[in-house]
């Protein structure tokens, strides 16, 4: 795939729209994917060549993060190993099977966590809070996250958010950065067994990456819940528009 002057910018401004998007609203992919589709990657192709270059905005948004990273690193190993293998197996099972086991259940998947952040005393069981119960739900939303990955940081924001008693732009923070091990791993299965459009990742990680950067400083500087209430938001109108598109 060789592209133009007028692509390769085009995936660049993609990227970085995608990069705000991920970092405050957990939804990079409804920019990226379909700009991936618009310049002739087929769907398959546009997935995989997605999570590539997606790990970038993990980088930027750790570095944008740092306020709301400091004391956090034991939380972000914790809950890393998790996301790492999660990522890894939904990756192994995009590999293997057909991209389709998760079309049906991902709009239920959306609105339901969307759900969790609009209801304020939204709380998991205080069981399920424990480190054991949080990292396997962590490890289940990375295996969605490596093998379909729609709107999967709404998803596990809500869960981080219902689990960890700490301010939203500090959740968010250490969802964007556990996302990396997700995307990390995933990217090189992708890498060495799926049709990665290298020509692409480039221009599209040097979009994520300034959108990364970007993006922890807009979410610090949104007003109490807002970031809460925009993410859930967001997360129900993507639901809507997949629920539509699968089931109609």
């Amino acid at each position: 795939m060789v592209l133009g002057l007028g692509e390769i910018a085009g995936l660049v401004a993609a990227g970085v729209v995608a990069g705000v998007l991920s970092t405050v609203v957990s939804l990079a992919s409804i920019a990226s994917y379909p700009a991936l589709l618009a310049f002739g990657l087929t769907p398959l192709a546009a997935n995989v060549t997605n999570t590539v270059a997606l790990m970038f905005t993990g980088l930027g948004a750790a570095a944008g993060s740092r306020p709301e990273l400091a004391g956090q690193a034991g939380l972000v190993r914790h809950y890393g190993l998790a996301t790492a293998l999660g990522g890894a197996t939904g990756a192994a099972l995009l590999l293997i099977t057909p991209a389709t086991a998760f079309e049906k259940i991902a709009p239920v998947l959306i609105a339901v966590a969307s759900a969790m952040l609009l209801h304020p005393g939204a709380a998991l069981p205080g069981r399920l809070t424990g480190s054991a119960w949080l990292r396997a739900g962590v490890f289940c939303v990375a295996i969605y996250i490596g093998y379909f990955g729609a709107a999967g940081g709404v998803i596990m924001f809500a869960l981080l958010t219902a689990a960890i008693n700490q301010s939203p732009a500090r959740v968010n923070a250490i969802k964007n950065v556990i996302g990396i091990f997700a995307n990390a791993v995933a990217a090189l299965g992708f890498a060495l067994f799926a049709p990665v459009a290298w020509s692409a990742v480039a221009p599209l990680a040097t979009g994520l990456l300034l959108g990364g950067l970007i993006g922890p400083a807009i979410a610090r500087r949104l007003p109490g819940q807002t970031l809460r209430i925009l993410t859930a938001v967001s997360g129900l109108a993507v639901a809507i528009k997949l629920g539509l598109d699968t089931y109609t």
